[in-house]
């Protein structure tokens, strides 16, 4: 079943920038599809687009079953820095209106689903940079969206940190029945946790290569693993192919 059709769509910046040009995608509920490319070619812009945090300048973007909840998770965790991870984690149920009691109640399991329930009253200057970044997801997650969007959110971390995150993120992703958008400059990152893989071109972005992954889990290093790295690598348009 198709949630979101995106047909020809472009955005162009005040400052003469054209960030993409007929940009044209499906995405089917229930899938992980990563965004690949180089930086500056406008896959962050693509995701704020989808969650209407931009309008474009041209093309459609189309939900054929109406809009869903979204949850979305930056590439900076952009927590409150003076109050807890409890608190940063209610932030969107306070913005519903929900009632404090049952806003900490959903914040405690979200925060005890990504492994941090023993550091619900820490402040964020407490906290790791993997750990941040877990609060923010718990916070994407809270209100319980049905797709959700994350813009390179570990590339600021360490190795073991971020495959730590990628597992609990493929983890939540079955659990919860999501469909991701995950926004990345890593070929491997995308190799290891996508069921899809969209490779753009620099800017102006468009979608170069449509790649869809084997099923089922994978194992890093794996002679899979490996062949599923080189196809998408070899997909990767060189700099001097932007329009």
């Amino acid at each position: 079943m198709s949630l979101l059709s995106l047909a020809t769509v472009a955005k162009h910046f005040a400052n003469g920038v054209e960030a993409l040009r007929d940009l044209s995608f499906d995405l089917a509920a229930g899938e992980f599809v990563s965004l690949l490319g180089p930086s500056g070619c406008g896959k962050s812009t693509a995701l704020r687009l989808i969650a209407g945090l931009l309008p474009p300048d041209g093309g459609m973007i189309g939900w054929p079953h109406g809009k869903p909840p979204i949850g979305f998770v930056f590439q900076d965790a952009t927590l409150m820095p003076w109050t807890d991870a409890l608190t940063n984690v209610r932030l969107p149920l306070d913005l519903q209106h929900v009632p404090r009691k049952a806003g900490n109640e959903r914040a405690a399991v979200a925060l005890a689903r990504v492994g941090l329930s023993d550091f619900a009253h820490a402040y964020p200057r407490e906290l790791s940079g993997g750990m941040k970044m877990r609060v923010s997801i718990a916070r994407a997650l809270v209100a319980r969206p049905r797709l959700l969007l994350l813009d390179e959110p570990f590339a600021a971390l360490d190795e073991p940190s971020r495959a730590a995150l990628n597992d609990d993120l493929l983890r939540l992703w079955r659990e919860d029945d999501l469909t991701v958008i995950f926004v990345t400059h890593s070929v491997s990152e995308s190799a290891y946790l996508s069921s899809r893989v969209l490779v753009m071109t620099p800017r102006p972005g468009r979608i170069a290569a449509d790649i869809a992954l084997p099923s089922g889990p994978r194992t890093r290093l794996s002679a899979e693993f490996l062949e599923i790295e080189r196809r998408i690598a070899a997909a990767l348009p060189s700099a001097d192919s932007a329009a």
